[in-house]
């Protein structure tokens, strides 16, 4: 895949859902806005959705170059070698604590590595405020948190932010529903629409209902207003 056509709420949103999917940072492509999100009532957006191409750019011709004097060195050589010799999770870490210390919260980021990125566990009291509802406050910390740690990797990285195993009881939530949803569906023989849903959370209820004799999903809608259909075969 060299390019992929991704929408959301801003340009920016749906640049790093392009960027996600193709898994790579963004000097590594090249982005092209195909439409603007339009503004709503009172100047809030959601009227549509910003829509962009982001296109991988070909690999760069290596060519060999001198070694410099370390004595020659610049002053974006230092900067460089700065932002290189700072481990991108501990940053990220950082900023997460410094964020929850200005909601007048005491926590502690624990790091763990997985095959596919890395997940950050944070644990405290009076989590509920880095949650939000249906975890809408932790979504919006994990897109920041991942934008700082970027800054400080020269590979793309990917940090799942988690608090009180909201992650797991979210998916089961999710599943129930799917499960639940698509018993209607096979009882009345009527399509059910969800409410709109991020891109992850759609995932989950496809997951679960992808092996179903008698069901299946599909996704409608340009985001952030994207929807699951659950209908029968």
């Amino acid at each position: 895949m060299t390019k992929v056509i991704t929408s959301g709420k801003t340009v920016e949103d749906a640049v790093n859902q392009g960027l996600t999917e193709l898994g790579v940072s963004r000097d590594k492509v090249e982005i092209q806005v195909l439409e603007q999100p339009s503004k709503g009532f009172l100047g809030l957006f959601g009227v549509r959705a910003a829509k962009v191409e982001v296109k991988l750019l070909p690999a760069p011709e290596v060519v060999p170059q001198p070694i410099k004097p370390a004595a020659y060195k610049t002053e974006v050589d230092a900067l460089l070698e700065d932002v290189a010799a700072k481990n991108p999770y501990e940053e990220a870490a950082a900023f997460l604590k410094e964020v929850a210390a200005g909601m007048g919260l005491d926590v502690e980021v624990h790091i763990k590595k997985q095959r596919d990125g890395h997940i950050f566990n944070i644990a405290g009291e009076d989590l509920g405020m880095i949650i939000g509802r249906r975890g809408q406050t932790l979504d919006a910390l994990q897109y920041l948190t991942n934008i700082v740690a970027n800054r400080y990797s020269e590979s793309f990285v990917r940090i799942v932010l988690d608090a009180e195993n909201f992650r797991q009881r979210r998916r089961k939530t999710l599943e129930d529903l799917a499960e639940r949803l698509a018993g209607q569906a096979i009882r009345t023989g009527k399509e059910v629409v969800l409410e709109p849903m991020p891109p992850l959370e759609r995932k989950v209820i496809h997951a679960k209902l992808q092996n179903h004799p008698q069901i299946k999903t599909l996704s409608k809608g340009e985001e952030p207003n994207r929807r699951v259909v659950i209908t029968t075969k």
